[in-house]
């Protein structure tokens, strides 16, 4: 098989991991259970969804890992990490596992957290290996599939659990253990580091891949919205997303084709012209020495040979491969505006400026996202069609980037990531205020919902590349986990802020019911996001000349 198969393929178990690797926003759809069961407060429960995002602390861990191990064993252990947090948690909810302390559960939530540092950091620096002219544009793609991590275990649980509360709380719990497990086992294989040495931009493959994407956005949007889902059973809908999932494999499987074919024509025209190389000397009446043909044959199969692992179609290869999958230099490709580590980045006034905006942006919209249980809760409705939506809008926004980057790049032009998450910025701290719409009718909820998951999914896949231009590509690993420590940070002061607003407000049970319920807090995370958009408007003006440099 050609190199471009195997590139391809890579990008395949890519989007099947990133596709369950959104365990975490799960934690709404069971966590009502969880403080059931365990008999928490809201702020104990709250202290339970900042686990799952302090395990990012130490996601720093898993770039360090990358360094030094291959890249399925990375893989693997990190899904092994998310088979005991979520694991052992299901047990205790079935009652195998008795008598398990807040403070174990708080360790395991933070044990599964950590996990899916570890898938991201394997699709990210494969993705960035891999594919050198089209890195950005891989990772963003690829990492939009994370975005629909909820909607395809609600579909999953849909299937087994129509009804019954209990049961599809345990079952998110018992998926989010095995699933990323099954896997990351199916496709370690596949995620390895190609080494490239010339590649070309894959126009007709990348234009088809987006198709499906887009296709797969719009039927998860359409089966997460009331009036459409119903129109489809939940054994369709799954069966249905599975196979637009399974939809890129058509890439690799056509390169592999169309090379099999072309090497059959190719050794069947070598033969044709050794035969009649043959038939001409006989013809000629002179005696062919057999070694010569032997050897004329060998060179010849020798040329055909590496004529056809050569070959070029459509963004193929030319790579050498000596096994070692572990990271490698391709600095030469990726412009960026200096390449440090760590110790040098956290001296920097741009990370520190990255770093609020972030906090203010995609780390305010976690919380929001974690909380969506019992803000659904206090508005009488459900849980999980607000995590369904919320995860389709995601995908979108998180792929929208991976959209302007296709086309931007053709016209040799560098968009200005801080001015685009600007854009993004601006709309979030909107969303947060239309939220304190009075509105019986719930339509401000479900279209801020709506309007956070695009913006904050948007900016989630500009993060990554803004890292790269920002602090290079040797330590990029390192540089991003540091960068992402302000989610647990956030998780904990915002979502504890969050949690005392609804327990003020809530009756004797500790639950809480109205618009009261959280409006202080929207009104605090508005104000913030708009504080966030300032931020990134310096950082702008800071990169300006960086962006305007690379224009040809």
């Amino acid at each position: 098989m050609p190199p471009t198969f195997l590139q391809w393929l890579s990008l395949v178990a890519m989007i099947l991991l990133q596709s369950i690797n959104g365990t975490n926003s799960n934690f709404p759809a069971y966590s009502s259970q969880l403080k059931h069961v365990l008999s928490m407060s809201q702020i104990q429960l709250n202290n339970l969804a900042f686990a799952s995002d302090a395990g990012k602390l130490l996601g720093w861990l898993s770039g360090i890992a990358a360094n030094y191990l291959p890249m399925w064993l990375v893989l693997i252990l990190g899904s092994s990490l998310g088979l005991v947090g979520y694991g052992v948690q299901y047990l205790f909810l079935i009652g195998r596992v008795s008598n398990l302390p807040y403070g174990a559960v708080f360790f395991l939530a933070m044990l599964a957290g950590n996990s899916i540092c570890w898938i991201n950091t394997v699709c990210y620096l494969v993705a960035i290996r891999n594919f050198p002219l089209d890195g950005q544009l891989v990772i963003g793609l690829t990492g939009s599939y994370q975005g629909l991590s909820a909607k395809i275990y609600t579909d999953i649980v849909d299937v087994i659990y129509p009804s019954s509360d209990g049961k599809r709380a345990r079952a998110y719990l018992l998926l989010s253990s095995i699933l990323p497990l099954i896997v990351s086992v199916i496709t370690a294989p596949l995620v390895r580091v190609i080494k490239v040495m010339k590649t070309k931009r894959a126009k007709d493959a990348f234009i088809f891949i987006l198709v499906i994407t887009i296709a797969t956005g719009a039927f998860a949007v359409m089966g997460s919205i009331g009036s459409t889902s119903s129109l489809l059973s939940p054994f369709a809908s799954a069966v249905g997303m599975l196979t637009l999932l399974l939809a890129p494999l058509l890439i690799p499987l056509g390169l592999g084709l169309r090379h099999q074919i072309k090497q059959l024509a190719e050794e069947k025209v070598h033969i044709e012209e050794i035969n009649n190389v043959s038939m001409d000397k006989m013809e000629s009446g002179v005696k062919l020495d057999i070694s010569e043909i032997v050897s004329e044959s060998q060179s010849e199969s020798f040329e055909l040979s590496f004529s056809s692992t050569s070959e070029e179609f459509n963004g193929e290869i030319r790579e050498s491969n000596n096994g070692d999958d572990r990271i490698s230099d391709t600095n030469e490709v990726i412009s960026v505006i200096e390449e440090i580590g760590v110790k040098v980045m956290l001296r920097r006034l741009n990370f520190w400026l990255y770093f609020f905006v972030y906090l203010f942006g995609v780390t305010l919209a976690l919380v929001f996202f974690n909380n969506l249980g019992q803000i659904a809760e206090s508005r009488g409705r459900s849980a999980s069609s607000l995590v369904s939506l919320s995860s389709s809008f995601g995908f979108f926004g998180r792929l929208v980037p991976s959209i302007v980057e296709y086309f931007v790049s053709r016209r040799k032009y560098m968009i200005s990531r801080p001015a685009f998450v600007v854009a993004l910025m601006a709309p979030t701290g909107a969303a947060f205020f239309l939220l304190l719409a009075n509105d019986t009718s719930v339509l401000w909820l479900y279209i801020s919902t709506a309007i956070i998951g695009v913006c904050s999914g948007a900016i989630t896949t500009i993060s990554v590349s803004l890292t790269t231009e920002l602090f290079g590509t040797k330590n990029f690993g390192v540089n991003h986990n540091v960068l992402v420590v302000n989610i647990p940070i956030g998780s904990l002061l915002f979502g504890y802020l969050a949690a005392v607003g609804y327990h003020k407000e809530g009756n004797a049970e500790g639950k809480c019911f109205g618009m009261e319920c959280y409006r202080k807090t929207f009104s605090l995370w508005g104000t913030l996001c708009f504080i966030g958009t300032f931020l990134a408007l310096i950082l702008y003006a800071r990169t300006r000349k960086f962006y305007n440099s690379q224009r040809s």
